[in-house]
């Protein structure tokens, strides 16, 4: 089912028995440093209809403080505990597999930072030799990094990414190359893609989310405006999704797709006036 008019009471379905809306921020909460129109009331009501929401991003460069600082500028005021980054997620799912990991970690230096405060061990060497190499957003790369990241892959690292994107979209229409172009250089020289992927569209990511909030499948909905990573990563969990036509795709680019979301609406404040009919429905 598609909906891409003002949703009405009728469409109620896209929200009934959801518990927690995974929320995009780009294109979805905010448009570059702007709040797209609704979407603070939006996020009210979530709580006022005794729902929750956890944002959700495959940025690895920044921690989840750094997003709450962004977000208060703009007037939205969260904690960090509803902040999911590719980079916290990575963590998560490492400290299930060695608690007490050796790291050769390709981030910046605010990551790096997060993987320490996390108990892990970060190598600087090649004399030593790590668990897991791990390649996140790295605005300090260098071919020395990239060439120690090969050597260890193929001496037995397990080859984590904490994100697939190939670019960074910034202001203007202008991007910045992202990890994905990285992990296809390595493809290139080793013949090596990572043993696993977590951020979206990785269904890595989700499991991590319902293991870390107590969540079930059907209690999830994810909202957001990219195809390939939210409204994919949502198919690839098994959990339905609403696309929002307030970010990166528009009707035209809908309409050609093969990636289809469960729901469409122009922005997430037309989520908000279903939650509001939703609960005057409750109090009658």
């Amino acid at each position: 089912m598609v909906l891409l008019d003002q949703p009405q009471e009728k469409d109620m379905e896209m929200i009934k028995g959801k518990k927690l809306f995974i929320l995009d921020f780009d294109g979805t909460i905010y448009l570059d440093d702007k709040i797209i129109p609704g979407a603070e009331e939006f996020l009210k009501i979530i709580l006022e209809s005794g729902r929750d929401f956890i944002f959700l991003t495959n940025n690895s460069s920044r921690s989840g403080k750094v997003y709450v600082e962004k977000l208060e500028a703009m007037g939205i005021h969260v904690s960090e505990d509803r902040i999911m980054t590719s980079g916290k997620a990575t963590i998560l799912y490492l400290k299930e597999q060695k608690p007490d990991a050796r790291i050769f970690l390709l981030g910046t230096p605010s990551l790096e930072e997060e993987f320490m405060e996390a108990g892990f061990t970060l190598l600087r060497n090649r004399e030593e030799q790590p668990d897991f190499v791990v390649f996140g957003f790295d605005k300090t790369l260098t071919y020395e990094k990239m060439w120690m990241a090969c050597d260890f892959i193929l001496d037995g690292a397990v080859y984590i990414a904490t994100h697939p994107d190939l670019n960074c979209p910034l202001a203007g229409g202008k991007y910045m190359i992202d990890t994905g172009s990285f992990l296809k250089a390595i493809e290139a020289s080793i013949n090596r893609t990572p043993d696993v992927i977590i951020g979206k569209p990785s269904k890595f990511i989700i499991d991590i989310i319902m293991k870390d909030k107590g969540m079930r499948k059907e209690d999830l909905v994810m909202v957001g405006d990219r195809l390939y990573t939210d409204i994919l990563g949502a198919s690839n969990s098994g959990i339905p999704s609403i696309l929002v036509m307030s970010g990166e795709t528009i009707r035209e680019t809908y309409a050609d797709s093969v990636i289809k979301a469960t729901y469409a609406v122009n922005s997430v404040a037309d989520i908000g006036k279903l939650l509001k009919k939703e609960m005057r429905n409750c109090r009658k």
